[in-house]
């Protein structure tokens, strides 16, 4: 910044506070603003960003006891005036008229000669950066003043962790445990799938300079099921049904997932792979509810009795001749 800038900026105004604002009261009014105008919460909106970068320098300034020390002596120098040329016109209050009291010199006498940059280098020597020295001007990140980007943002922090189906379905509030020794509580929600990132804004590392903290993102692992799987919202299981079920019909119960097993019809001559749907029993999220898809599957007897064999072989001779796979062979045939 310009130090000439710093005569024209009322960064108390900007702010929102007086003059005599502690450094809690500040830190509190900045966060305020910036959350309200923050570019992430108003993307695309050119005014909002502007008003972000005259937040984030204001507080940049007020935050840092020198700066703000420095800052306050400029503008009691100047009382917020422009710098204008002196004896232009008769008029006094010019560039030498501000300078002029503090090196004992009244309106219009000219004491001292300006050299090089001009105010900036007067300014530059007062606080303690000569002209064209290693200091560097204002507004630059070379130290003290942080420029108009404001703090400095904390680091974003990369997590990782394991849920069990259940939780990762219905959601959960689980407790991490940070590198630095902090305990965070997140809260799940309902259907996190495997692989799925979570971002937790403010949990990463703090500002080193009173900026915003980083966020933590965090990868979940979710634990296979034994019974049931995803498939999008719907929960997917398999349900075994015996072939006298299968050819004749039957009611049969169905697991859901933490909840009481539910009655499904099965139609007579259902074979393997059928599709029964369980409306509203898969997973509920903000975005939608699944369903609970029970695929039967037709078990056949590993060992038979004497007496089953012989009822299986009548059973072939009254069915019809035929060869299911008929059309099969045929279709492969081309």
């Amino acid at each position: 910044m310009a130090s000439q800038d710093w005569f024209d900026k009322d960064f108390y105004k900007v702010l929102g506070v007086s003059k005599d604002v502690t450094p809690a009261e500040l830190k509190k009014a900045y966060r305020k603003l910036a959350r309200q105008h923050h570019p992430d919460s108003n993307q695309g909106d050119a005014a909002s960003e502007a008003k972000f970068k005259e937040i984030s320098e204001a507080h940049s300034v007020l935050s840092d006891p020198e700066q703000r020390k420095e800052y306050d002596a400029v503008r009691a120098m100047g009382g917020g005036a422009r710098f204008t040329a002196p004896g232009t016109g008769g008029q006094q209050g010019g560039f030498d008229d501000v300078f002029g009291g503090m090196f004992g010199g009244g309106g219009g006498q000219q004491n001292y000669q300006f050299q090089q940059g001009g105010y900036d280098d007067i300014l530059g020597g007062l606080f303690g950066r000569g002209a064209g020295g290693a200091g560097g001007r204002f507004g630059q990140s070379t130290g003290g003043y942080r420029g108009a980007g404001g703090p400095s943002r904390g680091r974003d922090v990369t997590a990782s962790t394991t849920l069990d189906f259940v939780t990762a379905v219905h959601g959960d509030q689980i407790t991490l445990q940070t590198q630095d020794g902090r305990s965070i509580k997140v809260k799940i929600p309902a259907g996190v799938s495997d692989g799925q990132k979570i971002k937790l804004r403010g949990k990463g590392q703090p500002s080193p300079d009173g900026g915003e903290p980083g966020d933590i993102v965090l990868t979940v692992s979710v634990r296979k099921h034994p019974v049931f799987e995803r498939d999008g919202l719907n929960l997917r299981v398999t349900v075994p049904i015996t072939f006298v079920e299968a050819a004749l019909g039957a009611t049969i119960e169905v697991p859901t997932l933490g909840g009481s097993p539910v009655k499904l019809r099965v139609a007579p001559g259902t074979p393997s792979g059928r599709i029964l749907r369980v409306k509203g029993r898969g997973v509920e999220t903000a975005k939608g509810t699944g369903d609970l898809l029970a695929e039967v599957q037709v078990a056949v007897p590993s060992h038979l009795s004497k007496e089953a064999e012989a009822a299986l072989e009548a059973l072939k001779a009254a069915l019809p001749d035929e060869n299911p796979r008929d059309e099969l062979l045929v279709k492969a045939r081309g």
